[in-house]
């Protein structure tokens, strides 16, 4: 298997314009572009909504070629949570996915987590993890709740 081309305009920069990418290439159905996100190790780990561990970039291509045989995932990131650290970020996103239905367009809430690791080659991703999420999503909770003892 060939590995994806680092593009050039995901060289050094940042977790958020690696993020970016990520996002503008579900939405243009692009392939390479999505790939060039990820690091280039063995370990990359990649779950979808209700799917299987895909461990390692080959599994994890075939998943998002297999997506993109139907066109493109029409997906807006938003409220988007970050700790970040020297090497490595965690962002935590809300995806609001446009699916067809028989009744027309809907909106459809996924929780992603979205790992990543800086490496010689600048910030890539090493782990998407994506679950469902709910169509009235509650707002986030940011407050400790009490604790009854």
């Amino acid at each position: 298997m060939t590995k994806a081309k680092k593009i050039a305009a995901l060289v050094g920069g940042s977790s958020d314009e690696v993020e970016a990418a990520f996002y503008e290439s579900l939405q243009n159905a692009d392939l390479e572009r999505l790939m060039a996100c990820w690091a280039d190790e063995d370990e990359v780990v990649c779950v979808h909504p209700g799917g299987p561990r895909m461990i390692g970039l080959g599994a994890i291509r075939s998943a998002f070629e297999a997506m993109f045989n139907n066109g493109s995932i029409r997906v807006r990131p938003e409220g988007v949570r970050k700790i970040e650290a020297l090497g490595s970020a965690v962002h935590s996103v809300r995806e609001r996915i446009e699916i067809l239905t028989p009744d027309g367009p809907m909106d459809a809430v996924v929780i992603a987590t979205n790992v990543y690791h800086k490496t010689a080659q600048g910030w890539r991703l090493v782990a998407h993890h994506a679950g469902p999420g709910s169509a009235r999503e509650p707002h986030d909770i940011t407050e400790n709740a009490p604790v009854l003892h």
